[in-house]
Order: structure tokens, then sequence, then C-alpha cells
């Protein structure tokens, strides 16, 4: 199968992971992967054009994103304005809202309204370990996932609670922990592969959506 073509030919939708050098993808494609999905790395936007799913992983700073280009990032929004899902993972989920005071020159896609702030609190940061998800209202995400799941968080910035917010968590301060626009654009500060089963079956979900 041709990168960027939508299904194979057992029937597997394609995801796009988007490639713009911020971080180890190689359990999140071995989770896409075994949640059922034809995974695989480009920052071509035409691969990405062609993808049933995308998603925008990432950790580190904000600063990063500014590797991803008018042209990859014309991609992407095309793609959430097609309804086709797209998935933000850790700095992912940062980088759809309007930006994080992390890199204040730095633009965040807009698909959400908000920026990202430094964790609050007296705690330690960065947060590194595992929390609980609090539900705030359901989610095609959320399919099969109970309020009180523990996911695998590691981040210094957080995205604020607003409408698109599906489950939040804490530390020091309530934050987003997923965000579902109703429109089929999705993001989770934690890292799904390394959540256990409860974060397959957020990926596996997903990519029930992208077929």
């Amino acid at each position: 199968m041709e990168n960027g073509a939508r299904r194979t030919e057992d029937g597997r939708p394609s995801v796009a992971v988007v490639d713009y050098r911020a971080g180890n993808l190689t359990s999140l494609l071995k989770g896409l992967s075994a949640a059922g999905a034809h995974a695989f790395v480009s920052s071509d936007p035409e691969a990405i054009r062609g993808a049933a799913g995308i998603v925008v992983p990432g950790v580190g700073h904000f600063a990063a994103t500014a590797a991803i280009d008018e042209g990859l990032r014309a991609a992407i929004v095309e793609g959430a304005g097609h309804d086709r899902p797209l998935l933000g993972i850790c700095l992912g989920l940062q980088f759809l809202f309007d930006g994080s005071e992390e890199a204040p020159d730095a633009r965040g896609l807009g698909l959400l309204s908000g920026r990202c702030t430094f964790l609050r609190g007296d705690v330690k940061v960065p947060h590194v370990g595992w929390n609980t998800l609090e539900r705030k209202r359901d989610s095609a995400l959320l399919v099969g996932v109970d309020s009180g799941a523990y996911v695998y968080f590691t981040h210094s910035y957080a995205a604020p609670i607003t409408d698109a917010c599906v489950a939040s968590t804490a530390h020091g301060a309530d934050f987003a922990a997923i965000v579902d626009d109703g429109r089929r654009v999705f993001g989770v500060q934690f890292h799904p592969e390394k959540s256990g089963e409860d974060g397959m079956r957020i990926l596996r979900n997903f990519v029930a959506l992208c077929r």
C-alpha cells in the first residue's frame, strides 16, 4: 500500500503520524498498529491529505511546532475541515489550540480556542506519572473508558478547560486531559500508547473513527 492511501487491502485505515522531529514515534506506531491501523510517519502534505486519519504527536517545547511549515499545517487543517479524524497527543494536543505561553511567538493550529499555560500550584514540574481521568461528558474517544481510569502523563504545560474538554485531571490545578470539538478534532494530554488497556482503548476508538 502507498503511504497516503486511505485503506490497506485488508481494510485497515491508514493513519498519518505527522513527523516534525518532536519525539520518538516507535511506541506510538506500535500502539496504532495494535489498535488496527496502518500507521506511517510522514512530513509530506500530500501523503497526509490522502490518509484516513491524522495524528499530531510530540514531546518537549512548544517551539518545536515551528517545524510544521505552512504546507504541512494546511494539510492538517484541511483534513480536519473535511471531517477526517485528527488526534493531537501531548504537545500535539497543545498545538490544536491558539498557542502556548511556553513559546508566545509560535502559532498553534487554532482549531480550539484558548492558550496553554504552565502547570500551576505547589507541585513538581514536569508532571510525570499516572493520573486519573474525570469524565465531563461523552465522547467517541471515551467509549468503554470509565471515569477514574489511570493514564500516563509527562508535561509542564497544559490546555485550559473549555467547552471542548471531555475529561480533565489535576496536578496543582485542573486542566484538560482529553478534548473533543464534536467535529472529529480530538486531543489527549497523556500518552495513550503508554497508558495500558485504557490508553489502547482510546487508540482503538480513534482508529474506529478512521474507518
